[in-house]
């Protein structure tokens, strides 16, 4: 009896109360969860195996016309912007095209009869890349010398300089105008000529200006940055191999030494001394003796014109008046194509929000 009491014991010991079995069980508890719809290709209690490989060839054909639509809607999408940028590259060339063609076939401006003031403008920062570029501006003066119904060549000037070797050619297209005939060539300043640009004016038999116009700058500036100490600080090391000692003088991550700085300036020197001699020799003894006229600073229109950079106060419209009450203009500018000017303007805004100079000298002659 006590072997059975015992073994009765030690099977109620081994066995679970109820409440233990509900806590183990917790997990099971609840509602049955119907199987999901995706279990269905597994098939259902009692089908055969002919059915179920039915059930799974079709679900293996709807996942497959699925990949197959997603891949086929990619590639739609695919050929659209390809399409897209096909016309679009196609339109641009026959743009370009169309403005070539026209440009080269389109007549020119027939010169008028009656006579008249040929205009040629120089706007802007004189640069070879600019529309303020040397071959612009001495074809539209030599057109407006060749119009013998222009009785004057107006150069209307609003620029702060520029290119020493642009400015010096067209001053020098000018001069030589000048020796060749009668025709007089007045320039007229508008906000600002300066530096480069009165180096143009200066060719000029005559110089107007407004009494609040900047005038002069008469000198030659470089600027740079030295960074060798920064190169150093940020661990990069630069290689540059050059054939000629001071090939790379003007690094500015190598350093500046007395030597070379002593030579660049001679440099700038000679140049500066280049554009004294032309404007002398464009003034002529309407220059004053002023000490500082040379040295670069810009003076007022009324200023100017007493130290004879200037030979009247005025504007554009009191020239006209000069030669006749109802002058007629003819613009001699060439003008610029839009695709050109287009492109210009879009490098030129480019290279200013970067702050790369596009010019290929380090030197200028321009107001700073």
């Amino acid at each position: 009896m006590k072997d059975d009491d015992s073994r009765s014991n030690m099977n109620n010991d081994a066995s679970p109360s109820s409440e233990q079995q509900k806590m183990a069980d917790r997990w099971t508890q609840g509602p049955e969860v119907p199987p999901s719809k995706g279990n269905e290709e597994a098939g259902q209690p009692g089908d055969d195996a002919d059915t179920l490989r039915e059930r799974q060839r079709l679900a293996q054909i709807e996942m497959m016309d699925h990949w197959i639509g997603g891949v086929l809607a990619e590639q739609r999408r695919s050929r659209r912007w390809k399409l897209f940028f096909r016309l679009l590259m196609l339109t641009l060339f026959a743009v370009a095209l169309g403005l070539g063609i026209y440009r080269f076939y389109a007549p020119s401006e027939a010169t008028p009869a009656a006579a008249h003031l040929a205009r040629v403008d120089v706007n802007g920062v004189i640069a070879a890349d600019a529309p303020a570029n040397a071959e612009r501006i001495i074809e539209g003066l030599r057109n407006a010398w060749d119009a013998d119904s222009a009785e004057a060549i107006v150069l209307h000037i609003n620029s702060p300089g520029g290119s020493p070797v642009q400015s010096q050619r067209i001053y020098s297209e000018i001069m030589r105008l000048r020796e060749s005939g009668d025709k007089p060539i007045v320039a007229v300043i508008e906000d600002i000529g300066a530096s480069g640009a009165y180096y143009i004016a200066a060719g000029a038999d005559d110089i107007v200006a407004s009494p609040v116009s900047l005038v002069g700058s008469i000198g030659v500036i470089y600027a740079g940055f030295g960074l060798e100490e920064a190169i150093d600080r940020v661990g990069i090391e630069r290689r540059v191999l050059t054939a000629g000692d001071n090939k790379a003088f003007l690094d500015p991550f190598q350093p500046f030494d007395e030597e070379d700085e002593a030579f660049w300036q001679s440099v700038l020197e000679s140049t500066h001394q280049q554009f004294i001699d032309d404007v002398k020799a464009g003034r002529g003894d309407r220059l004053s003796d002023n000490d500082d006229l040379f040295s670069g600073l810009v003076w007022s229109g009324a200023q100017a014109q007493t130290l004879g950079l200037v030979d009247q106060l005025g504007s554009i419209d009191d020239v006209a008046r000069e030669y006749s009450d109802e002058a007629e203009w003819q613009n001699y500018t060439p003008s610029l194509d839009p695709f050109d000017r287009l492109t210009r303007r879009f490098t030129q805004t480019a290279a200013q929000l970067l702050g790369v100079d596009t010019s290929p000298s380090p030197l200028r002659f321009q107001s700073p």
